[in-house]
């Protein structure tokens, strides 16, 4: 028997510019935190950060919420806190995860070290938050979820493929005996030693009695040749994305600023149809004003990606329409794994950054 694991790690960084002075105070568009509280002070400005005026200013909108994602405005907060919570989304909020593979057989194409990678990265749908940490502790039934798989193509048969559904959730623990105990096993009437200890069955426990533990379907780890088999085991422990990418509960988390899109003098008849025409994504739309006259409004503008199409073509169309972003409106969107749901995801992500707040107090205090 063979034990692998396999480990992936990225980390993203984000780098802000600043310049300029207090004339530029209204005048910032952009992500810059020139304006970070009281950065003006020696010239006489006050623009220091008051919570009486952060908590009438700051605002949650969910635009959009499905099982798997959800896209919410994030209104009157500074890049860097929405950054920080786009970063603990990512690295900081915890999952479960396949660490351990235990490979009795595996007579596939497929290298015992990739099998075991393209098992970590598959979802785990359970909520992490029934788990603990495993740390150095003796896996049990509070800290580790065991999966067993056994496929095999017949000698005869046609190619198969292994997909995540063949993934059974074991819960006794582990079947495969500990290395140690194999010789002993045959002469022993006490239990033989697995590379589990639970006290329990895990579907006794109440959490998980009406909620079998099960991993995201039809994911494709393998396919088998006549003859072929892969037969393992594959633990799954508590984890966060900062340790291992596999434990990351999003596909992906990112904002951008709300697009605002002004037109600087009205654009009418044949301009206004050009003008409509030369957005990709509908962002303007044309209305009538009497007379045989059209003209062009600003229909839809968060649907606008900044492609600047619509100010190609001369300065005159640079004259006509000003592209702006707001630098206090982030639309954000989290794409879940499965694991949780997307707004469990946020709920969990705000908690930890309260958690950070308090530390830092604590240790000023």
């Amino acid at each position: 028997m063979s034990e692998s694991t396999s480990e992936t790690e990225s980390e993203s960084s984000v780098e802000a510019k600043g310049g300029g002075g207090p004339g530029w105070l209204e005048k910032l568009s952009d992500t810059d935190t020139i304006q970070y509280s009281g950065a003006y002070a020696t010239s006489g400005v006050d623009n220091s950060v008051r919570l009486d005026n952060f908590c009438d200013d700051f605002k949650v909108e969910v635009i959009r919420l499905t099982e798997e994602e959800m896209e919410f405005d994030m209104i009157g907060i500074d890049p860097a806190l929405a950054n920080a919570f786009r970063r603990i989304l990512i690295s900081e909020v915890s999952t479960m995860a396949i660490e351990r593979v235990l490979i009795a057989n595996n007579t596939s194409v497929v290298q015992d070290e990739v099998l075991a990678h393209r098992l970590g990265l598959i979802p785990i749908q359970v909520d992490p938050r029934l788990f603990e940490f495993a740390g150095n502790n003796t896996p049990n039934e509070k800290n580790t979820i065991v999966f067993k798989l056994h496929v095999r193509c017949k000698q005869n048969g046609q190619r198969i493929a292994v997909k995540s559904n063949e993934l059974k959730w074991s819960p006794n623990g582990s079947e495969f005996l500990l290395s140690s105990e194999d010789s002993k096993s045959a002469g022993s009437s006490s239990k033989p030693r697995t590379y589990t200890s639970f006290t329990c069955s895990q579907d006794s426990l109440s959490e998980f009695s009406n909620n079998a533990i099960s991993v995201m379907e039809n994911i494709l780890i393998a396919k088998l040749g006549p003859g072929q088999e892969i037969e393992l085991e594959a633990h799954a422990v508590k984890g966060i994305g900062k340790t291992h990418a596999k434990w990351s509960p999003v596909a992906t988390a990112w904002y951008r600023m709300l697009p605002e899109v002004v037109l600087l003098e009205e654009v009418e008849d044949e301009a206004a149809e050009e003008l409509k025409a030369k957005c990709p994504v509908g962002v303007f739309d044309i209305e009538d004003i009497g007379k045989g006259k059209k003209r062009a409004t600003v229909a839809r503008p968060r649907a606008c990606t900044l492609c600047r199409e619509c100010i190609r073509g001369g300065k005159q169309w640079e004259d006509r329409v000003s592209l702006r972003r707001l630098k206090n409106h982030f639309i954000f969107t989290i794409e879940s794994t499965g694991s949780l749901p997307p707004e469990v995801l946020f709920t969990e992500a705000v908690k930890i950054l309260e958690d950070k707040c308090e530390r830092v107090i604590a240790d000023l205090s």
